[in-house]
């Protein structure tokens, strides 16, 4: 077995896929990519809320997809209802989103994966990192036992409603080719994705069970291995909600959330001809009663949130556990919990509103408080787990560690949440530890370009304390950084970098075309479309018919509406570009990396700590960090100054 790689996955969630994805892509057919998780079988599972997309997070699915990258291809395929969330408010805070089905999401991603050559899967559990001489990486150590996993022929395999679905990746012993022996994969890039698993307990009232999801297990040693590296280390935690079977409730008189008429795709590359591929659902909503809110503060004692067995420092607060709702929010009587089916194929309910670390009987009692569900039966238990997490800090915005060069991180592992933000990070470092492979500069994503550039900003910027999720209010160029332009602003530059296939290229081409087209239309000499088109009320079918009035213009709502938006917002998109701009200026003065904080006189003390903690690349990052004043930064231009003119 050869055991030399350009680039070593490690983890086989949202952030390794992307990953190995990237790399391969970029690396070309001769690629050779080591792609190792402890269960192959469970490759792209969603092991908490099965959608995709949201606020912010739509629209980072939709660069990972200008980007080449794989969510919004399986998003699309196994999705089961499709809806853009603010879609009565600005072009710049929607958000498209997706109910999946999980096990189609897993197959698709899977089947993806085995149609990439030079990814090669490993089963089994990285027993120690190794590096070389001079600190840097140099490959990972499996022990006996692990081996290649060969995927299962799909490529007559369709997803159909009511069809059995098996992995591509079988977790079954025959399938793989196993080594007496521990196995040492050889590699200068290394992409470390830990999810949840890094010394990870479950939770459920007083039970505790070791693992990062129920029925797998936990990944003890990486903690020490980064330990002895000299990595600091925090510890989080996060939950996920009871599931209940979809017989057992009342659905009748529930509210219905259904999704959008004319659902849009995540993917550029999805046929309108075969989207949506799925029968589409309507989810339903009932709410908590006082009843339950009396029951939960009853039982506080028994909640590991509460009770002092958790170590982890927080839990997210953007998506907090029932208890957490009760307690910040003692005045509200009820809290809306949405019943979402998993899955077309099982009889799976999530809760979506309820995630709970409380004990079983508590949890039950809770279920049937709330209305439609008096009955219902719990079929898995809600639970809170904490893991280890990397500081961020130690990180720099293209996903390299600062000590260990060649050891890239991404997903939870960097203290983030959700399968988005995780896929937004496991792509950039696929992309960058391939180009590490290949002796290329290493590239960053600007707060301008994307929302996966504000995240990684943020994360090597702000030490996240409790688990860091995008919203559209952590970017200040929202306005550019829209869902429907993430191709414009990304598939150029995927292109240059090797990630763009020539199939995505050439419907980017066809589409530019398009765009223009229509572009020329609102920008001709004719008041009547420019003045209706200004206009917030007028209906996307009336510019439709002005511009065909006056050219030959494509059936393409989507485009339409696009540079509409354009033209509505002409003025605060300028305005915007003329922000970037001028912080691109400060963005261009590169900090040294030899500058010592200490010797900059004036200094303040909090100031010579953060900048030496952070490390920042340039002065508009280091303005960034907290605990750094205006008056701090005019001290560093004038050390930075000085130090180029002495040399």
């Amino acid at each position: 077995m050869q055991n030399h790689f350009d680039v070593i996955v490690i983890g086989g969630g949202h952030a390794g896929t992307e990953a190995a994805w990237a790399a391969a892509g970029v690396l070309g057919p001769e690629a050779r990519v080591a792609f190792v998780t402890m269960d192959p079988s469970r490759i792209g599972t969603m092991s908490c809320n099965p959608a995709i997309g949201g606020l912010g997070k739509g629209q980072i699915v939709r660069e990972i997809d200008a980007l080449g990258g794989l969510m919004g291809l399986a998003a699309d395929a196994s999705g089961i209802m499709f809806k853009v969330l603010n879609a009565s408010r600005g072009a710049a805070v929607r958000g498209p989103r997706c109910q999946n089905d999980k096990y189609a999401y897993a197959f698709e991603v899977q089947r993806l994966l085995s149609t990439r050559p030079g990814i090669t899967v490993f089963s089994g559990t990285v027993s120690q990192l190794l590096t070389s001489s001079d600190g840097a990486m140099r490959g990972v150590m499996l022990p006996a036992g692990a081996g290649v996993v060969h995927p299962r022929d799909v490529r007559d395999e369709i997803i159909l409603p009511g069809r059995p679905i098996t992995p591509v990746y079988p977790q079954s012993p025959e399938s793989h080719a196993r080594c007496d022996a521990p196995l040492e994969l050889q590699a200068s890039a290394v992409v470390l994705t830990t999810g949840t698993f890094m010394r990870a307990l479950m939770h459920t009232g007083e039970r505790q069970e070791e693992g990062g999801r129920v029925g797998e297990g936990t990944a003890v040693g990486i903690s020490g291995m980064l330990r002895e590296l000299g990595f600091e280390l925090g510890r989080l935690k996060t939950g996920t909600p009871p599931r209940l079977r979809r017989g057992s409730i009342d659905w009748d008189g529930l509210d219905p959330q259904a999704g959008d008429e004319r659902p849009v795709p995540f993917s550029d590359l999805t046929s309108p001809a075969r989207f949506p591929v799925l029968d589409q659902i309507t989810c339903r909503i009932t709410e908590t009663a006082s009843e339950t809110h009396e029951l939960i503060r009853a039982n506080l004692h028994r909640a590991p949130m509460y009770s002092g067995s958790i170590e982890a420092e927080s839990g997210p607060r953007y998506c907090p556990s029932i208890e957490d709702k009760v307690v910040r929010f003692a005045d509200r009587e009820s809290h809306h919990v949405f019943l979402e089916p998993e899955s077309l194929r099982t009889d799976e309910i999530y809760c979506n509103g309820i995630s709970t670390s409380l004990p079983e009987d508590v949890q039950e009692r809770v279920v049937h408080s709330m209305r439609g569900c008096e009955h219902a039966e719990i079929i898995k238990w809600g639970y809170a787990v904490e893991y280890d997490m990397v500081r961020p800090h130690q990180i720099d915005a293209t996903t390299m560690t600062r000590p260990v060069p060649g050891l890239f991180l991404a997903g939870q592992i960097n203290g983030t949440s959700g399968y988005e933000e995780a896929g937004g990070q496991g792509l950039l470092a696929g992309l960058n530890a391939a180009r590490l492979a290949r002796c290329e500069a290493l590239c960053t994503l600007g707060r301008d370009q994307a929302y996966i550039g504000v995240m990684m900003d943020d994360l090597v910027t702000r030490t996240p304390r409790e688990p860091y999720r995008m919203f559209t209010s952590r970017a200040e160029h929202r306005l550019l950084l829209r869902s429907d332009n993430a191709d414009a602003r990304l598939t150029p530059w995927g292109h240059a970098l090797g990630l763009i296939e020539p199939v995505r290229w050439e419907a980017w081409t066809r589409r530019e075309q398009q765009l223009q087209v229509i572009r020329m239309i609102f920008a001709a000499d004719n008041e009547r479309i420019s003045r209706e088109a200004r206009r917030q009320d007028t209906p996307l079918e009336d510019i439709e018919t002005l511009c065909r009035q006056d050219a030959t213009c494509p059936d393409a709502p989507a485009l339409l509406e696009r540079v509409l938006t354009e033209v509505r917002y002409e003025g605060y998109i300028e305005r915007q570009h003329r922000d970037v701009a001028r912080q691109k200026r400060e963005e261009s003065v590169s900090i040294p990396d030899d500058l010592d904080p200490a010797g900059i006189q004036g200094l303040r003390n909090e100031a010579r700590d953060a900048l030496l903690r952070y490390r920042p690349g340039t002065l508009g990052q280091a303005g960034r960090i907290e605990g750094i004043t205006p008056s701090d930064l005019t001290l560093v231009a004038i050390a930075i100054k000085r130090r180029s003119r002495s040399d």
